[in-house]
């Protein structure tokens, strides 16, 4: 997919969120505390009929076998029906395998012990060309800051959730192991670099390495990683935990595509590494009727797009991502995702399900955001349903700062702010600023971003502190449970479609 870059008021602006199925949808009528959507964001949600394209990967399939183990013998099995195993995910009972033969399903299907075969999809688990990024002249002046990490002034997130209080309660995810399934990442980045476990990382992106290589500076993986981990060195940003040690997975191209098989190679592999936490800012949605637009394998030629019909083969793919992040929650991985950017409404509209969110073992993030935030610092109200986060009251778990760009549109762009010596739009203060990339390992990047895949990290960040303040090796169940527990409950008494179970306050949560 080409990234599209554009200048406005002299600020980079790229773009970074997709679907399979995007089905918008109005907004309900009381949305709370949040204040309502405006047109904008109905713009941004505007239904549509059908999913967007999905590409099949040639070739590539997904066995499940009848249970969490998979058989015996499958190797030599699948190789009686002219495969090759790739991967073998023990303990959830898939596995990856690679046959040119067009009989492969049928044959495999046999196989005693398989329970069904399907084939790999690739699709773009976030857009580049929806993502709004500004990037940072980060070669000038500073802004003022009373922390020693210079930009640490701009990171309003953390001031949201009270990270500072829970760093000033020792809470700062000292050997908690946090893993971060996403695209590619600035491995010599200066706030990730320390913090970085490289021997446990890897990458299962075929053609690919590790490192970001794409041009200019908005490295998705980096942002997340940077959020939830950038290290307290007196430089750059500082991270919700910034003492926790990060894995860092590729499961994505640069460009923000991947497959289910990628993405399921790379939890098992996290938990596999003794991750306590998965962070994926990634998701997709996939219609329940199992119909798709196939777009042949050129998805730059949409005349050789196809339709197709298969609920089974749906339903059997969100059953291997059950069964993964299953395994993960088993071996003790709290495992967290974003809930996604069309502002689909979840209690109207079901014919989608939104993955990996929606998986009963993750937790699903949906994103704040203050509206004018640098007019006002110490008195803005940081806590408004992003407008273009999903939400629902059985899809949204807790709610963490995701950034938004609606004061653009309510301003115009013209009114400036100052943060320290930094002038810019009012709006882009509202973003979430963290760690970026470039193709010289000698300077550090850094930019402004939007979405629920901001969100996701603020909250990976706070299990992260959780786990280190309660000695480490903490049973998911019991991190949930204090999550909730101490979470700020905004909106309606209990869980509710906007803020799930409530904001999540780091301070609260290590101290209560």
């Amino acid at each position: 997919m080409t990234n599209r870059l554009f200048t406005r008021n002299n600020l980079l602006v790229s773009a970074a969120f997709a679907f399979i199925g995007l089905t918008g949808c109005n907004p309900e009528e009381d949305m709370g505390p949040a204040n309502e959507l405006n047109s904008q964001s109905d713009m941004l949600a505007q239904s549509t009929d059908n999913p967007n394209k999905v590409s099949v990967r040639t070739n590539h399939y997904l066995v499940l076998s009848t249970t969490d183990q998979l058989p015996a013998g499958l190797e030599g099995n699948v190789a009686a029906a002219n495969g090759r195993v790739t991967s073998l995910l023990g303990g959830a009972g898939v596995a990856a395998v690679y046959s040119e033969d067009p009989d492969f399903i049928r044959k495999a299907s046999r196989i005693s012990g398989v329970r069904s075969v399907v084939r790999d999809l690739h699709i773009q688990w976030y857009n580049p060309d929806d993502m709004k990024v500004i990037e940072l002249e980060a070669y000038g002046n500073p802004p003022s800051s009373g922390d020693k990490d210079l930009y640490f002034d701009l990171q309003w997130g953390h001031a949201a959730i009270h990270a500072p209080a829970a760093w000033n309660a020792g809470a700062r995810g000292q050997g908690v192991r946090v893993a971060v399934l996403d695209s590619g990442f600035d491995l010599d980045h200066p706030d990730l670099a320390p913090n970085i476990d490289l021997s446990a990382s890897r990458n299962f992106v075929v053609g690919e390495q590790l490192s970001y290589a794409l041009p200019g500076v908005g490295s998705h993986g980096t942002h997340t990683a940077g959020t939830i981990g950038a290290a307290d060195n007196d430089f750059g940003i500082i991270g919700v935990a910034p003492e926790v040690e990060l894995i860092l997975v590729k499961v994505l191209r640069d460009g923000g595509s991947g497959t289910f098989g990628w993405m399921m190679e790379g939890i098992v592999h996290a938990t596999q590494q003794g991750a306590d936490v998965i962070n994926m800012s990634l998701g997709a949605s996939l219609p329940r009727n199992g119909r798709f637009l196939n777009d042949n394998g050129t998805p730059d030629d949409p005349s050789d797009d196809f339709y197709e019909n298969d609920t089974r083969a749906v339903q059997e793919l969100l059953l291997a991502i059950d069964r993964v992040t299953r395994y993960a929650t088993r071996n003790g991985v709290t495992v967290i995702a974003s809930a996604g950017n069309a502002a689909n409404n979840g209690n109207a509209d079901k014919s989608l399900m939104h993955i990996p969110s929606a998986s009963s073992n993750v937790i699903s993030i949906s994103a704040t955001a203050p509206r004018g935030w640098a007019l006002a610092p110490s008195t803005t109200f940081m806590d408004n349903l992003a407008s273009y986060s999903n939400y629902g009251t059985n899809d949204i778990h807790f709610a963490a700062p995701g950034g938004d760009f609606i004061f653009y549109y309510e301003q115009l762009g013209l009114q400036s702010a100052t943060i320290g010596t930094l002038t810019r739009p009012a709006y882009v203060f509202d973003y979430v600023f963290s760690s970026g990339s470039n193709l010289d390992p000698s300077i550090a990047s850094y930019y402004w971003s939007v979405g629920t895949s901001m969100a996701a990290p603020h909250a990976a960040g706070v299990a992260a502190l959780i786990i280190g303040q309660n000695g480490g090796d903490m049973d998911p169940a019991r991190v949930l449970a204090k999550m909730r527990a101490t979470a700020d409950d905004l909106g309606k008494p209990g869980r509710d479609p906007y803020y799930g179970y409530g904001r999540l306050n780091a301070h609260r949560a290590v101290t209560e």
